[in-house]
């Protein structure tokens, strides 16, 4: 049914519900074990490449968890970005909305990342923010043509994501579909006037998004996407577009990708990259975490334009290339689910929720920090780990991991023979 914006026949909206309750219910042991175990909410202070000191005992241990795919977040020239930044300007943060007063080093950040990324680009201090500001104004239909779209999200999108559905489902229409399903998109394009579909471009667990069929359906039908591609910037592209923005020559009126300016970018905040001036003054102008809170602080604009400057430079190259050896050394070791594919997460399927937490902490003991991953982070009975792999590990430290895993997953097999 036809649902266009105020001033136009109005169709019926279909509520979203959530029950917290129930998921605090099923998951609190788990995560109750994990913080007994110790695996869970380390506090520790930086030390040397990937890895870290424990607070609580002093030990040295290789991080495997931080999502600074390319080893930027402790790069020589992004601190100092930062560090310069906060010192020129003589302050942190401006208590403002950005629709009163900016930074004008926050203007020159988003104009780089712009040119940068063949995009308008408006910054926020989370990705979270940015979905936040952005998935609204999408259902509103004022970017799909007057007519408020249904929004499909694919059901593994992540949690910054999917926490939205209820606001949405104020507005429109909401469904979800199972991972990746393409026919049953496809389906709903056929039926339905305007169509909005919600992903990541890399998925935290692991696997990706199918970016050209996606955009063939965008072709077929006017498939309007909203792609959150925060593992996989900086990783993809001669500039490090990300692995959805670098399969796409123009992001035209009906694709924004949100990213990071952490992970892979080696920075902090979000940033939407939007493909229209009609979209950008939409944004500057009734997004939530624009016109109603303030920017990225002083140190986060200076380490983004620091990073901005080494995506300009032959070092990406390098950094990218080094990570995929590390990716493929990883995969001759240890098969995964994952195995083959050029991005930087793998999960180690265990099963069992209690597992993943001992064999984490066993890891840790053993001088090596992976994540345990259970439900509601993964579906029940497929806990496991979860490894984020760097261009700044060393190929021992991976082997060494792998090993380590293999010798835990032979004490689980045998624990559980008969």
């Amino acid at each position: 049914m036809r649902d266009r914006i105020p001033g136009y026949p109005s169709g019926p909206t279909h509520a979203a519900f959530r029950n917290t309750a129930s998921l605090i219910e099923a998951a609190d042991t788990h995560f109750e074990a994990a913080h007994y175990q110790g695996v869970m909410a380390l506090y520790v202070r930086p030390s040397e490449g990937r890895t870290v000191i424990l607070n609580y005992d002093g030990r040295q241990i290789v991080d495997f968890v931080r999502c600074s795919y390319l080893g930027l977040d402790n790069h020589p020239a992004i601190v100092a970005g930062a560090a310069d930044a906060v010192r020129s300007s003589g302050t942190l943060h401006w208590s403002c909305a950005r629709t009163r007063l900016n930074f004008a080093s926050l203007g020159e950040l988003e104009a780089s990342l712009s040119d940068l990324f063949n995009a308008k680009v408006i910054t926020y201090t989370t990705v979270l923010a940015a979905n936040m500001s952005a998935l609204p104004l999408i259902a509103s239909g004022h970017l799909t043509g007057g007519y408020k779209p249904v929004m499909v999200f694919d059901r593994l999108a992540h949690a910054t994501l999917a926490y939205h559905k209820g606001t949405i489902a104020s507005e429109t229409r909401v469904e979800t579909l199972a991972h990746n399903d393409l026919a049953g998109l496809e389906r709903l394009c056929l039926k339905n006037e305007a169509v909005a579909y919600i992903c990541d471009g890399v998925y935290s667990m692991g696997g990706s998004a199918p970016i050209e069929e996606l955009r063939r359906l965008q072709e077929k039908y006017g498939l309007f996407l909203y792609i959150d591609d925060a593992h996989g910037i900086s990783l993809f592209g001669d500039k490090g577009q990300g692995f959805a923005r670098s399969q796409m020559d123009e992001l035209g009126s009906r694709t924004i990708v949100a990213a990071s300016l952490g992970k892979g970018f080696g920075a902090s905040g979000g940033m939407l990259m939007l493909g229209t001036v009609h979209q950008e003054n939409l944004f500057r102008r009734f997004a939530v975490a624009h016109a109603f809170s303030a920017s990225i602080n002083t140190a986060s604009i200076g380490a983004a334009l620091a990073s901005a400057r080494l995506h300009r430079t032959d070092e990406l190259a390098r950094l990218q290339a080094a990570l995929q050896k590390r990716i493929a050394l990883f995969d001759a070791l240890m098969p995964t689910a994952q195995s083959g594919k050029p991005l930087p997460i793998r999960t180690v399927h265990l099963g069992d929720e209690l597992m993943a937490v001992a064999a984490a902490r066993v890891l840790l003991q053993k001088g090596f920090y992976a994540s345990a991953i259970f439900f509601p982070t993964v579906a029940r009975g497929q806990a496991g780990l979860r490894v984020c792999l760097t261009a700044g590990h060393s190929e021992e430290q991976i082997r060494s991991l792998c090993s380590e895993i293999d010798m835990v997953r032979d004490d689980i097999r045998k624990a559980h023979e008969p």
